[in-house]
């Protein structure tokens, strides 16, 4: 039987973040496409 997927949450933040997004030109395009939609959460957190 297979483990089942752990998910962490550093991993994510670290991966998807604000300020992993912030660091490529790509990544900031994503922000502001979100920020354009209205969206409330721009990029997953530690706390969400």
């Amino acid at each position: 039987m297979k483990i089942k997927r752990r998910n962490s949450t550093l991993h994510r933040v670290r991966q998807k973040g604000f300020r992993a997004r912030m660091k490529t030109r790509g990544g900031r395009a994503v922000i502001n496409r979100r920020r354009a939609k209205g969206c409330k959460r721009l990029a997953p957190t530690r706390h969400e």
